[in-house]
């Protein structure tokens, strides 16, 4: 075994082990290419994200409407900000600058700022071949999808059982059935689910039967739901009613876990569109709740708000059954994500997941994976020192196991328990 005794040899460890370790990504809005439109990929996906949409209209002037925009053709779209924010302005936001690592990981010219050229690279490329590029150059193994039902987009490659390749892991998305009953259950009548508004024990049968169904079609490895900061249960609301009767034990009866993202707040400027949604202080005596009522189910939970990383991860401290990941959103900055990975480490150890990609954009699991592993490799090489410090001395298989934990391990070991 291979003995760490200076802070040069833990840092050339741990740099050697997170560069090389395969990532399972465990929440991402990306899709197989059999799924055809909803992949997303190439440069003007990337510069039309939504995050850079938001910067655009910061950087533009009031006489530039939303309504203007979104009227243009998606390279119209991309040339705008491509000018605006890289061209007008130095592209040192964080978006901006994850145009840029991909750019450079795929080996194009950043320097000569030229936009026609890395469309001819994509447009030479299908999208089986990219997809294989990108996962090699973000180090991906595989990745968990978002998928909802009620996508009218994605739903019809489900039902007609389009040939998903294991790359692709299934995650059952159930804001709808949560947030938005009154507008699901037609839909669910529709589909031959017998629900009505009101919620009799008849409807939350067949919600529970809708959510087996599609665990089964998918392959779902977890269900998952957008949540508002107002979240609360108990509650004798649809919402408070539809988790305990049908979320929980479907859950437990299909061994998934149940998978919170708490605290956005939807459309605060709604023209905004993707990029109009804000954030909000969540109470997570949701959560603690819930892991305490019910030991046998499995919760997954990232939470939107800085405020509330310090008690989230308490939380984790208490509840084995409670497993915190990734800095979502506007979290996925690097100051944030420098600062959760220290605080998450100081009171967990390794016993969490530090980072989720949340990609939109097949091209961002580069960017997300190279700027992320960066981080934590710092925090990493960080705490090893001050064990060394003390007397500790680590090994390299040791810093391997370790790696291996936080960017996959961990995530299949909570599956299985």
């Amino acid at each position: 075994m291979s003995e760490l005794r200076s802070a040069e040899q833990i840092r050339g460890a741990v740099e050697t082990a997170v560069a090389e370790v395969s990532v399972l990504d465990l929440h991402t809005h990306i899709y197989p290419p059999s799924f055809g439109a909803i992949l997303l990929w190439g440069i003007d996906e990337l510069l039309t994200y939504h995050y850079l949409v938001a910067e655009l209209f910061r950087q533009s002037p009031r006489e530039f409407t939303y309504d203007r925009f979104w009227k243009m053709p998606k390279r119209e779209q991309a040339d705008v900000v491509w000018q605006r924010l890289f061209i007008e302005n130095s592209p040192v936001g964080e978006s901006c600058r994850g145009v840029l690592t991909c750019m450079e990981k795929l080996g194009l010219d950043v320097s000569a700022r030229d936009l026609s050229g890395a469309r001819d690279y994509f447009e030479r490329l299908s999208p089986e071949e990219y997809v294989d590029i990108v996962f090699e150059k973000a180090g991906v193994e595989a990745v968990v999808m978002t998928n909802n039902p009620f996508d009218d987009e994605e739903r019809p490659s489900w039902e007609a059982s389009a040939e998903v390749e294991g790359r692709f892991k299934a995650a059952l998305r159930i804001d709808n059935v949560l947030v938005a009953f009154k507008y699901a259950a037609p839909r669910l009548r529709e589909w031959g689910y017998d629900v009505a508004d009101d919620l009799p024990e008849k409807a939350l049968a067949e919600i529970r039967r809708f959510l087996a169904d599609w665990i089964d079609r998918m392959g779902a490895v977890y269900m998952a739901a957008s949540l508002p900061p107002d979240f609360a249960f108990p509650e004798d609301s649809p919402c408070g009613r539809i988790i305990a009767e049908c979320v929980l034990p479907v859950s437990r009866e299909k061994g998934v876990p149940f998978a919170m993202m708490v605290g956005v707040k939807k459309l605060v400027n709604p023209p905004l569109a993707l990029a109009g949604d804000g954030v909000g202080v969540s109470d997570l005596s949701a959560v603690e709740n819930l892991c305490r009522d019910y030991p046998e189910n499995k919760f997954l939970v990232t939470a939107l708000s800085r405020d509330c990383q310090h008690e989230l991860t308490v939380l984790a401290r208490k509840f084995r059954n409670l497993m915190i990941f990734g800095c979502w959103w506007f979290l996925n900055d690097p100051s944030m994500i420098e600062e959760m990975t220290r605080m998450r480490m100081e009171l967990l150890g390794l016993s969490f997941i530090p980072q989720h990609s949340d990609a939109r954009v097949l091209d961002q699991l580069i960017y997300k994976w190279t700027h992320s592993r960066r981080i934590i490799a710092d925090v990493l090489v960080e705490k090893y020192g001050l064990a060394l410090d003390a007397g500790w001395v680590a090994t390299t298989e040791e810093v391997e196991r370790d790696v291996a934990s936080l960017f996959r391990e961990n995530f299949n070991r909570f599956l299985e328990a």
